[in-house]
């Protein structure tokens, strides 16, 4: 019979935290963490960080061009996820024009984020979104 150092240790590992992971979820009496069946939705979600940020915003026309990139999201004081903050004027080079999109009018096709109806010129013509600069003084 062989033994593998790796699978051993891999179990090993995982029965010495398991103690820790079932006492870790609960901080007096408010559970923390998620359901399974919530943690499984979240698995399959997509990494704000991995997919959206940084990547670009295409339109919807018949031969999709980008129109900017998506540089931050919003999440509200209420804690949801409501704006994505575009760069209308990434490819211009000189300046940046932050425009703020509600989330609910971009699509995700083909592992692309498109925002139907978008061009380069109507972003730049909404209003520069400008940060609160108190935001995140909140966090401190």
């Amino acid at each position: 019979m062989k033994f593998h150092p790796l699978g051993h240790g891999l179990i090993l590992s995982a029965c010495l935290a398991l103690p820790f992971a079932a006492s870790a979820q609960v901080a007096g009496t408010t559970v923390l963490g998620t359901t399974q069946s919530v943690y499984a939705a979240a698995a399959n979600g997509w990494s704000v960080k991995k997919a959206i940020l940084d990547h670009d915003v295409y339109n919807d026309d018949a031969n999709p061009e980008v129109v900017g990139s998506v540089e931050d999201i919003i999440i509200t004081p209420k804690g949801s996820v409501s704006y994505a903050v575009v760069n209308a004027s990434k490819y211009l080079g000189l300046s940046s024009h932050y425009v703020l999109i509600p989330a609910e009018q971009f699509h995700v096709e083909n592992k692309r984020i498109t925002l139907p109806g978008a061009t380069k010129e109507a972003l730049r013509n909404v209003p520069e979104f400008k940060y609160n600069k108190n935001a995140d003084e909140k966090l401190k």
